[in-house]
């Protein structure tokens, strides 16, 4: 039975023309009659095998600018059956990891806001309050983020967070690049154990003149060793899709970024995307927002219909390997804000999912209404798999 389970998500094409229920299992509904959408899906594995799992509440009757409020649920059948087990009042925008056999959870506690940690015990059902710098409340401040990775490197926890304090506070102007960093031995509830780097602001002149976001940093290690900030950047409509490599010195004090050449091409760099490397393979792994043919001309941050899973071996070039789930409809449909982590020889994720429903379907295809999990089989088999993807979607639409 589990098998038949997993084989209904696995890594095949997912269709949903006549189907009124997202892919996946839901793990949470918000439908749009409640003014509330979900956000910032993140999932992590506890050390006793036991998933973990959690999302945000953004929208015009969610507390998000006040005091954001985050769910947690549990699965201890890999994913198939989950239960909420706690309420967090005061995070957003937050990132699920186990540390050192501890669960901890760090984020904003708003829209913009602080930037926060929290530590459990009990596997997510209670939850240190980050009341001040002994407990949590790491940077006072306007701050943005998502859930993105934490990574071990050089005796260090990293992870990437963009500075939301700029002489504009425009969307995506107002966002400068940086990253933090903590001894991997350290407390990281103490604002102390944490370093952060200078941080890069906007500049309107990358890009030629195209440039008009960067956000949403991954912490990821280059082949030769340096800790970089590979972020998400925004373009106009009909513009390739590109993605911000920005390095950091060793001891984490320091982010360069050249604009001659720390931008390069990206499957999905518009949106949201996580980037993890896998050993046996060795090569950087990715699902992200492609876009199809037809929308090429439009602006590519609003196209959230396909996920795809791609791979590279340097970072700069990547292969497109399969499309997991997509819908052909884009202005109501979205998987988006994927947050994913390896689980043996497969890959689990989360997706913001955008789907029809009893109440008359998602807002739009970025005010989500369902949080739903998937898994992908065998995803190192997929390795050999090269996909002409314009092709690939130009036929099966036509179908």
């Amino acid at each position: 039975m589990r098998f038949i389970l997993y084989l209904s998500f696995a890594l095949i094409s997912v269709f949903c023309r006549a189907q009124d229920t997202p892919p996946g299992i839901v793990v949470d509904h918000l439908p749009k009659t409640t003014g509330k959408y979900i956000g910032s899906p993140s999932i992590c594995i506890l050390p006793n095998g036991n998933y973990v799992a959690s999302h945000d509440e953004f929208g015009p009757k969610s507390s998000e600018f006040q005091s954001a409020v985050t769910k947690i649920f549990r699965s201890s059948d890999k994913g198939l059956t989950w239960k909420e087990i706690s309420v967090i009042n005061g995070l957003f925008w937050s990132n699920l990891f186990v540390h050192n056999n501890v669960l901890y959870n760090m984020g904003t506690n708003k829209h913009h806001g602080n930037l926060v940690i929290r530590k459990s015990t009990d596997d997510g059902e209670t939850w240190t309050n980050p009341y001040n710098g002994e407990n949590g409340l790491i940077l006072e401040g306007e701050y943005h983020t998502a859930p993105m990775p934490m990574v071990i490197h050089n005796g260090r926890i990293w992870r990437g967070v963009e500075y939301a304090t700029a002489p504009s506070i425009q969307w995506g102007e107002r966002y400068s690049a940086m990253m933090i960093s903590a001894p991997v031995n350290s407390d990281l509830l103490k604002a102390k154990s944490w370093r952060k780097t200078n941080y890069i602001m906007y500049d309107p002149s990358y890009l030629g003149g195209k440039f008009r976001a960067w956000l949403e940093g991954n912490a990821v290690v280059g082949l030769d060793g340096k800790m970089l900030d590979i972020l998400r950047v925004d373009a106009p409509h009909g513009s390739e899709e590109y993605a911000a490599v920005v390095e950091i010195d060793k001891s984490g004090k320091k982010a360069t970024f050249n604009p001659q050449t720390g931008f390069v091409k990206f499957p999905g760099g518009a949106k949201k995307f996580t980037i993890r490397y896998d050993a046996k393979t060795k090569l950087y792994w990715t699902i992200s927002n492609i876009v199809e043919p037809r929308f090429k001309e439009v602006n590519p941050a609003g196209v959230r219909n396909v996920q795809a899973l791609s791979s590279s071996k340097d970072l700069k070039t990547w292969q497109i390997h399969t499309i997991l789930l997509q819908h052909p409809e884009v202005k109501y449909h979205g998987f988006q804000y994927v947050d994913w982590v390896f689980d043996g020889d497969d890959i689990i994720f989360l997706s913001r999912t955008a789907f029809a429903d009893e109440s008359g379907g998602a807002n739009n295809n970025h005010d989500a209404n369902y949080l739903t999990f998937h898994r992908i089989t065998n995803f190192r088999s997929r390795v050999a798999d090269h996909v002409n993807i314009d092709a690939m979607l130009t036929s099966e639409l036509s179908e």
